[in-house]
């Protein structure tokens, strides 16, 4: 037992190192674009669905107002759902300035919420380019002209642009930054060998006629969540090669991180209930990949406490991936300008360990708390 154990450790962590070399050249082929004076010709509508968002959705608004973006090309769609504290009230007094609000009133229970929002936002839109992203995003002035810049310069249905972690108020969230920066960058390191993989709705963009043409939501909307992943999994079958990933600084969109283990855990669970609609087998074989690696280090850790030979073995493979972590996450942290949480890698280590192995057992339950309700 002890001879296969260790094999199956080995092997898991090799993999592991393989895929994450992998994703190092893929972030490594996404180049970034230059910046060219041009005229812009894109009609882009905005859209957010905001859920009980009162303490920050001003600040999104305000943003989005400031940007450097011709403003007779802009709409802003946001979309009440069901908010039962002053989001509505917030958003309508942005009337004068052109923001609409739609507010959604439904009878019937769903579990797809704001995919309902987002679909119903588009079917009223006049834009061209749909641009998505959350109620408690920050973004900068050049926001919506990086985006549209890059759509009009290349022949692109869908863009994925990166978001980031700020503001941080303790270790714990800046722990969180560094491990949501990996997913942001795996996204960009599989658009970079042309693979459709994983995105974030707070920064994505894709063609109205596009949405329509694949359905919209339609196959994925009985899942609260992967208004982003699953969509952007459609769209990827339809259009391979014409999905990329933006990677300029100017497009970033800033959020912030869970402020305890209890929302942190409810955000993972909700994000690892997606994986159940995934029906691309690399992103299957990666996944699972990831998550065995994970569990064969938990459980050395634990028969190492028993057996000095296991420990042995979980000090090899910890420090392997330690090691590649490290190669894999400097790249991405030196494009967010955030090298300093490099520090952290180690601290991360065990938080990765763990909620990968749990988070693989719970997203199989599909029920968890999300903005109030119970979904699945």
């Amino acid at each position: 037992m002890t001879a296969l154990i260790s094999i199956i450790s080995l092997f898991s962590m090799g993999l592991y190192v393989l895929l994450l070399i992998y994703l190092r050249i893929g972030w490594a082929k996404v180049t970034t674009p230059p910046v060219i004076a041009q005229t812009f010709s894109t009609k882009v509508t905005v859209l957010i669905a905001a859920r009980n968002e009162e303490e920050k959705i001003h600040l999104t608004i305000e943003d989005i107002l400031a940007q450097d973006y011709p403003k007779h090309l802009v709409e802003v769609i946001i979309v009440d759902d069901h908010s039962t504290d002053n989001t509505a009230a917030i958003i309508s007094s942005y009337a004068a300035q052109g923001v609409k609000l739609l507010q959604l009133r439904l009878g019937e229970t769903l579990n797809s919420y704001k995919k309902k929002a987002i679909a119903e936002a588009i079917k009223l839109s006049t834009g061209d380019l749909m641009v998505a992203t959350d109620a408690d995003c920050r973004m900068g002035n050049q926001w919506l002209r990086t985006i549209v810049g890059f759509y009009e310069q290349h022949d692109l249905v869908m863009i994925s642009s990166p978001v980031t972690y700020f503001q941080e108020q303790s270790v714990f969230e800046r722990m969180q930054t560094l491990d949501f920066s990996s997913l942001i960058g795996m996204g960009g390191a599989f658009l970079g060998h042309g693979f459709a993989a994983t995105c974030n709705g707070a920064n994505f963009a894709y063609r109205k006629d596009v949405f329509y043409e694949v359905g919209g939501f339609t196959g994925i909307d009985d899942l609260a969540s992967g208004d982003d992943e699953l969509l952007l999994h459609k769209v990827g079958e339809r259009y391979p090669g014409r999905i990329a990933f933006l990677k300029r600084r100017e497009a970033i969109v800033y959020t912030h991180a869970k402020p305890n283990l209890k929302e942190f855990m409810q955000q993972r669970r909700r994000w690892a209930s997606k994986s159940t609609k995934y029906k691309n087998k690399k992103m299957v074989a990666f996944a699972l990949s990831i998550w065995l690696c994970n569990f064969m280090l938990l459980l050395t850790a634990v028969l190492g406490i028993f057996d000095s030979c296991f420990l042995k073995l979980f000090l090899l493979t910890i420090g392997i991936k330690y090691a590649i972590d490290l190669l894999y996450m400097t790249p991405i942290m030196n494009f967010l300008k955030r090298r300093e949480l490099l520090l952290y890698v180690s601290f991360v280590l065990p938080l990765n360990i763990l909620y990968f192995v749990i988070i693989g057992f719970l997203g199989k339950n599909k029920k968890y708390a999300w903005k109030g309700r119970i979904v699945k």
